[in-house]
């Protein structure tokens, strides 16, 4: 196990002593986190993400119980996604004027099969799924495969583009029945962040599958690159 650093050590435990708070407070006090650090611990350099956590009651293993979506979020998080889309035709000028970093058929399949991976997100219209699906092993892992359920297999490829430009974020229960999703930057406000998590908190309730049973919602945490989770009560 990997030895824990002393800024570490010391943020984990004040965040212990928080609890579990509401997600306003919690906002405020993930973002006030490094001040409470002990004199003569450096404080994290850089524009930390922030993420948003969710952990359900559901079982990944039935079809019926996953949880999966996408959603634009109110303040965007923080940075422009790169954006490959497969087009032909009138869409590959649509997607360009839309923003997109590249725009191709089969030459960006290979471009990618070769090893090239430096994008954030890929859009594809219906008819290129025949070039894009051999893709499967490569872009599935790193969950930059296309999805219907997603909005990133469309005919408006220009929409989609702009969505994403915009901010939009997807998501997708794992296998131990968590979600979790970029929520924006610790340098947003604290009503930008809290938008952007209440959104996708509505979100993934609106998503509950009629077959889960119990607590659907079982806990929820608010972290940060380099800083612990504070427990948000839901």
């Amino acid at each position: 196990m990997a030895k824990q650093s002393k800024r570490m050590k010391a943020l984990r435990e004040y965040a212990a002593t928080v609890g579990q708070v509401d997600l306003a407070t919690a906002v405020r006090e993930l973002k006030s986190l490094e001040a409470k650090l002990p004199k003569g611990v450096k404080a994290c350099g850089f524009d930390q993400s922030a993420e948003f956590a969710v952990r359900l009651g559901v079982d990944p293993k039935q079809a019926d119980q996953l949880v999966r979506g996408s959603i634009v979020l109110p303040h965007g998080i923080g940075k422009t996604q790169r954006v490959v889309v497969f087009a032909q035709g009138d869409n590959v000028a649509a997607a360009k004027d839309a923003g997109a970093d590249e725009v191709g058929g089969k030459e960006l399949a290979d471009k990618i099969k070769d090893g090239w991976l430096d994008f954030d997100v890929t859009i594809a219209s219906p008819d290129m799924m025949g070039v894009v699906g051999p893709l499967g092993r490569v872009l599935g892992p790193r969950g930059l495969m296309p999805s219907p359920k997603a909005g990133t297999v469309t005919q408006d490829v220009a929409k989609a583009v702009r969505e994403y430009k915009a901010g939009k974020v997807e998501f997708r229960v794992d296998a131990g029945g968590n979600v979790h999703c970029l929520v924006g930057k610790l340098s947003f406000s604290e009503e930008q962040l809290t938008e952007n998590v209440s959104a996708l908190l509505d979100m993934v309730l609106s998503l509950k599958p009629i077959t889960s049973k119990g607590i659907y919602v079982r806990g929820a945490t608010l972290s940060a690159t380099m800083l612990p989770g504070i427990s948000v009560s839901v």
